[in-house]
C-alpha cells in the first residue's frame, strides 16, 4: 500500500502482515531513531454516529503503534498483553492522526510501551501497554 494513496506523508511505509489493520485503516509507520511514528488519514467510514473517529478504531491504532514500537518496525511477531487507553479529545473525517510510540522498558520477552496520538497538534488519546515478543519455535 502506498501512503500517498491515503494522503499520508511519503516517508511513512506500510507494515505487511495484518489484514485486519489494512481493512480498518490502513495504518502506516516510520521509525525515527527508536521511536515509532505512525499515521493514518481519517475517512468517513472511521467515524461514529457523532461524526468523530470511533473510539474502537483509535484503540486499534494505538495498539498498532504499541506493537510497531515494541518490534522496532521489523517483522518480528508480537502480541498485546495489555493495552490501556485514555480518550482526551475527538478527531474527525479528513484529519491526519499521528502516533508516537516509545519503549519504557524491555524485559526478557515483555516490552513496556507508551503511546500518544495527536490530530491537528492536539493530543486525542494516550495509551500504555505491555507487548510480548514471540520467539519462533524450532521444528
Amino acid at each position: 500500500m502506498n501512503p500517498q494513496d491515503f494522503d499520508v506523508p511519503t516517508d511513512y511505509r506500510h507494515w505487511v502482515g495484518d489484514a485486519a489493520e489494512d481493512y480498518i485503516g490502513p495504518f502506516f509507520f516510520r521509525m525515527q531513531n527508536e521511536v515509532a511514528c505512525t499515521a493514518f488519514r481519517v475517512r468517513e467510514n472511521h467515524c461514529n454516529g457523532h461524526k468523530s473517529v470511533h473510539g474502537g478504531l483509535l484503540m486499534a491504532f494505538a495498539d498498532y503503534t504499541l506493537c510497531i514500537a515494541a518490534n522496532g518496525g521489523n517483522s518480528e511477531s508480537v502480541v498485546t498483553v495489555t493495552c490501556n487507553n485514555e480518550f482526551i479529545a475527538p478527531a474527525y473525517a479528513g484529519d491526519l492522526i499521528l502516533g508516537r510510540g516509545e519503549v519504557s522498558r524491555r524485559g526478557g520477552s515483555l516490552v513496556f510501551v507508551r503511546v500518544v496520538l495527536e490530530s491537528n497538534g492536539q493530543i486525542i488519546l494516550t495509551s500504555s501497554g505491555v507487548i510480548k515478543m514471540l520467539r519462533s519455535k524450532l521444528s
